[in-house]
């Protein structure tokens, strides 16, 4: 296959979205996989058009919400632009699901086989600029620590087994924001809380909290909604407004460590 220009186009945009370029707040948001976008030469990794619509392909309703959590939060949010199976931004890269041959069950044709020519191509114009872009605006900043906040969303059902929660947090070092949204979300005695579930953070398959928050010294955590409950507009303004009523008081008190 033949590289693309470097130029974006509506088929091979830019590898990362940003809103709030200019904010000091300092929450920053990372949705690393907000798009099920393939360009047109992949040919859809030889997958059906409906599976990229599953969770397979990207995080549904994510996007949606970091969009309306840096709206009404006026923070800064890293969106990624590209589908999760051409290289899923929050896995080391070349790891063997960083650009997986099997996603749940479903088999990924184009991405068997891949030539060096091919994962460089994915590595330069997808994974890097995406984290070089969260690392330059948190560089700029300084010395002084961010709250990473990374939004996602789990299937309601993975491999035949039913999951029980609504939402999840996940962290690494288990500290003082991660106990501030556990404490919050299980004041609702409605809500089913997981405590690093349906996940754990994983060194050897997790990159966004690791890098950009726990080697920073930033306070870090990964939000998992149940995607059932974010698939509509509906459903994304009543998340968004459960998750910006913990994050306002958080921020509006935070004082970063110099």
């Amino acid at each position: 296959m033949t590289a693309p220009a470097l130029a974006p186009t509506a088929d091979w945009p830019e590898p990362v979205e940003i809103v709030n370029a200019g904010s000091h707040s300092p929450l920053v948001l990372v949705c690393d996989h907000a798009s099920n976008h393939i360009p047109a030469v992949y040919e859809r990794l030889g997958v059906a058009p409906s599976e990229l619509r599953r969770h397979i392909a990207w995080d549904i309703g994510a996007a949606e919400v970091t969009h309306a959590l840096a709206t009404r939060l006026g923070a800064p949010a890293f969106l990624g632009a590209y589908s999760r199976l051409l290289v899923d931004l929050n896995r080391p890269f070349g790891v063997p699901t960083s650009m997986p041959v099997i996603s749940e069950a479903t088999r990924i044709p184009g991405n068997e086989g891949l030539d060096d020519a091919e994962r460089t191509l994915r590595r330069e114009r997808m994974f890097e600029p995406f984290h070089a872009a969260v690392a330059k605006f948190l560089d700029r900043r300084g010395t002084a620590r961010n709250l990473i906040v990374a939004i996602h969303s789990f299937t309601p059902i993975f491999l035949g087994v039913a999951r029980p929660w609504h939402i999840g947090v996940l962290y690494e070092d288990g500290g003082e924001l991660a106990q501030q949204f556990l404490a919050a979300l299980r004041a609702d005695p409605t809500l089913v809380v997981g405590d690093n579930e349906p996940y754990r953070i994983d060194r050897e398959g997790d990159y966004a909290i690791p890098v950009h928050g726990t080697d920073r010294g930033n306070p870090a955590v990964l939000i998992e909604i149940r995607h059932d409950l974010i698939d509509t507009p509906e459903g994304v303004a009543a998340w968004a407004d459960r998750l910006a009523a913990i994050l306002e008081p958080i921020v509006a008190t935070y004082q970063p460590a110099a």
